[in-house]
């Protein structure tokens, strides 16, 4: 599973000309869920990214997770980071989890940040969907949890 954060003073996301998700501060988390995944992998990215310390203290360290400001999420389903792209010129999808896998995941993913603190808003899964963001920073990250991967401690 992986969690594109983008740290951003605000984004939205549009569905047929539509918001049907936006945020004013936070982190915009694109989610890719792959063949393999799980409960487990799911809940621990979840954790990781609500605890990710990528938001600066008053010293302009990045110390502060989106927990310690008090910021959102705009969770949007990204199927494309599954991709695999090491050879040719098409990306390939079969690493890709089966869109019911994937939804499901997806929307325990959004459950478990609420349930950690973590205010969030969201795409549509599996709808073309418009994503704005202003990136702070600019500050982009990949977080990935893999089956079977052992935790890391805390840092």
């Amino acid at each position: 599973m992986k969690a594109l954060l983008q740290r951003c003073t605000r984004a939205s996301v549009r569905v047929d000309g539509a918001v049907v998700g936006s945020i004013d501060g936070g982190v915009l988390v694109l989610l890719g869920v792959e063949r393999g995944d799980a409960e487990r992998e799911c809940d621990r990215l979840a954790e990781r990214v609500a605890t990710y310390r990528f938001f600066c203290d008053g010293d302009g360290k990045m110390n502060l997770s989106v927990q310690d400001v008090g910021g959102r999420a705009l969770v949007v389903s990204q199927f494309t980071l599954a991709a695999d792209t090491r050879k040719g010129r098409r990306p390939s999808f079969d690493p890709a989890a089966a869109p019911e896998l994937a939804e499901r995941l997806y929307r325990r993913f959004v459950e478990r940040l609420a349930h950690l603190g973590v205010s969030c808003a969201t795409g549509r899964f599996g709808a073309s969907m418009q994503v704005e963001l202003v990136n702070d920073g600019p500050v982009t990250l990949l977080l990935e949890e893999r089956p079977g991967s052992e935790p890391v401690g805390p840092t």
